[in-house]
């Protein structure tokens, strides 16, 4: 029998030759100093030989242990030089097998049961959080901890849901994939007991940090929602009034757009608040309109400007836009638990009121409540301050629009309405000025 001393001492010869450890097994050394391993064996009747790799690759006890495993399938009946060849090619298989190529097979497959909506942010949340990281892996090769390794980068920014979220979707991924033999189990399956808790609910959850909102807003300006709906977001970013009062914005609500003062009069009606602040006279909310703000609404202008809404239905003129089409948009660019329309409010309050601190504006706090629309617990004190410092509160205004804009399109760059063709490349259609454009894309 061979050691691995003797191994080692083996030197070429003029020719080639063999060393026998036994039982079938032998090294076989050529004149160019290679060391291979191979074993002989007859079957059907044939002679022949199996290569079992090269020395010192190749040890000499694992050498011995692929002898005794071909042994065990000559036993069985099956030529070992077979089913090296099988398992070769299964292994190339395999590799082809990747996950992204399973995942969009699944996709392809269960998408024509959703609403295109859901389909399109299934697959866009595997583009986003989980093919840079898993999409090249063989996907039977794929274990939990690289799988958990994914997910915690998502749960890095803080979303949470959309973790356990994609966590699911991964795991119906495998489910597909284990019926089309290519899998055998779900690494996904265990991962969610390692995954962080929801958060109990709360208030709504919203960005704070001024650097994070520009960028969430570049994000949205190249989604592929129609202009209306990307116009909508600009606009509550800039004015922080409440999702509900810009659905229901109507262009009879706005004053002296080419003028000094532009101002939304929000009617009393249309507030947030109990009946008789609904019914009091001149109760309206005055938000006072940036420049920023007053170029997005006329950028908005010209798709809705014959409409009585500024942000209709995309189906019905005399309908406003769903309630949850600015939600979508924010969870279609990825801030899905991270931000929603209503944490404007929050930013807006947070940043300005941090402003205000470091620029000794004490008492801008109570304009910047009265900017909120919140609604006091003294009525008359209401009534009063609701069109009082109007002046100071233009002023933040053109502040918060200042800070929050830089880097982000113009408003006009946003009519032009991007559509994703079959081959997944945008592209943008000119929308026509004077018109509402309320049937191409569902925002």
């Amino acid at each position: 029998m061979l050691s691995d001393a003797k191994l080692r001492a083996v030197s070429p010869k003029d020719k080639a030759f063999k060393l026998s450890d036994g039982q079938q097994l032998y090294l076989f050394v050529t004149p160019q100093g290679g060391k291979l391993w191979r074993m002989d064996y007859n079957f059907d009747g044939k002679r022949k030989s199996l290569s079992l790799g090269p020395y010192p690759l190749v040890s000499l006890r694992e050498a011995r242990v692929k002898r005794d495993d071909a042994k065990r399938l000559l036993a069985e009946g099956i030529d070992p030089s077979v089913a090296k060849k099988l398992k070769v090619k299964a292994n190339v298989e395999a590799s082809r097998n990747t996950f992204e190529k399973i995942a969009r097979e699944w996709h392809e497959a269960n998408s024509p049961q959703w609403a295109k909506r859901h389909a399109a942010d299934v697959l866009r949340s595997f583009e986003r959080d989980v093919f840079p990281s898993l999409g090249s892996l063989p996907i039977a090769a794929i274990t939990p901890p690289k799988i958990l390794e994914t997910l915690r980068a998502i749960e890095a920014r803080s979303a949470i849901e959309t973790a356990k979220r994609i966590r699911q979707r991964i795991s119906g991924v495998y489910a597909y994939a284990i019926a089309c033999g290519v899998a055998e189990s779900d690494p996904s399956d265990k991962v969610d007991a390692a995954l962080k808790p929801m958060p109990r609910k709360g208030r709504q959850p919203a960005i704070t940090d001024m650097v994070e909102l520009r960028a969430m807003l570049a994000a949205v300006d190249q989604d592929s929602a129609r202009p209306v709906t990307r116009l909508a977001l600009r606009l509550i970013a800039l004015t922080a009034v409440r999702p509900g009062e810009l659905r229901g914005a109507q262009w009879s609500e706005f004053e002296d757009l080419d003028g000094a003062a532009p101002i939304w009069r929000i009617p009393a009606a249309r507030m947030k608040g109990d009946r008789e602040r609904k019914e009091e006279m001149g109760g309206d909310h005055l938000v006072p309109l940036a420049p920023q703000s007053v170029a997005v609404i006329r950028a908005v202008q010209q798709l809705t400007g014959s409409a009585p809404l500024v942000f209709p239905s995309a189906r019905h003129l005399h309908h406003p836009m769903s309630e949850n089409a600015l939600g979508y948009l924010l969870n279609r660019v990825g801030y899905h638990g991270r931000h929603v329309p209503h944490g404007f409010r929050a930013a807006f309050s947070t940043i300005m009121n941090e402003w205000a601190n470091q620029h000794g504006r004490e008492d801008d706090r109570a304009v910047i409540d009265l900017m909120l629309a919140h609604v006091p617990g003294n009525k008359v004190e209401g009534a009063y301050n609701r069109a009082a410092y109007m002046e100071r509160r233009r002023e933040l205004a053109c502040e918060w629009a200042r800070m929050l804009v830089p880097g982000l399109l113009e408003p006009a760059a946003l009519l032009p309405l991007k559509r994703k063709h079959r081959f997944g490349h945008e592209r943008a259609s000119r929308m026509k000025p004077g018109r509402p454009q309320l049937r191409l894309v569902k925002g």
